[in-house]
């Protein structure tokens, strides 16, 4: 009797969490790293967090935005969103016929984005922390001089409509995380690393917390063409913004 009442509760516990959008989480072992991006940047310490293991999808912001009507595609306001926002559901509360519930979601703003997180006590990654992990492949914690990792990334950026894919298709990497590269760009919560007008990080426009993730500002390797494309991509877009390539993830401080 123990045992089943132990069985229920851990089933509601798993049937809550699903409700409300909760997606499993990994620690990502903190360190120091060079990162991909800033002429005068010196090594960057990344202290343990959790991340998800797969961006989020569509069925969990079709979940969000039941809960907060607000996020929903009629009555967001124009400040957080743009007239792209969510374009391509049938309503808002019903998603189009080509779309996937287990597709990562797309086309939403980073204000939403980060609403999203913090509704669940997460909150959006970091350049440096999404940088530090997107930097594994499946065998290493770092493989940026790999010449198969930057081809596998090219070649994603090739492919068209790889949004359509389900979450978890690309490869699990060293921190058993999915679709960092493979199935769309991600928002990122920070902004001090992304748009430079001097030789200085910090010499940033005051309104550039407002830009989405994978960036390599004045990359340390000149061949790294991934990290350029990526960082024309960041530099392109405002916090208002929504493309049907560009989605996120929510990471997770640890409590010591």
């Amino acid at each position: 009797m123990y045992t089943f009442r132990l069985t229920i509760i851990f089933l509601a516990f798993f049937i809550m969490n699903l409700a409300y959008g909760q997606s499993k989480m990994v620690l990502i072992k903190g360190d120091t790293y060079i990162p991909l991006y800033g002429r005068d940047s010196l090594k960057v310490t990344i202290s343990d967090f959790e991340m998800d293991v797969y961006p989020v999808t569509n069925s969990q912001f079709l979940d969000f935005v039941e809960k907060y009507p607000k996020w929903q595609r009629s009555k967001v306001k124009r400040l957080f969103a743009d007239e792209n926002y969510l374009m391509e559901w049938k309503s808002d509360t019903k998603l189009s016929e080509t779309q996937s519930l287990n597709a990562p979601i797309t086309s939403v703003s980073w204000f939403a984005a980060k609403d999203y997180c913090e509704c669940l006590g997460k909150r959006l990654p970091t350049v440096d922390e999404w940088e530090y992990v997107a930097m594994a492949n499946k065998e290493l914690p770092d493989a940026r001089t790999l010449k198969s990792y930057n081809k596998y990334i090219l070649e994603w950026y090739e492919t068209p409509k790889t949004f359509n894919n389900n979450a978890g298709s690309t490869f699990k990497n060293y921190w058993n995380v999915y679709d960092l590269h493979g199935l769309v760009w991600e928002w990122t919560f920070d902004f001090n690393s992304v748009l430079v007008s001097g030789e200085s990080r910090k010499d940033v426009d005051n309104d550039s917390n407002l830009f989405c993730g994978s960036a390599a500002v004045g990359a340390t390797d000149l061949m790294n063409y991934a990290a350029f494309m990526r960082y024309a991509i960041r530099g392109s877009v405002k916090a208002k913004y929504a493309m049907k390539n560009l989605g996120f993830r929510c990471v997770k401080n640890i409590n010591k």
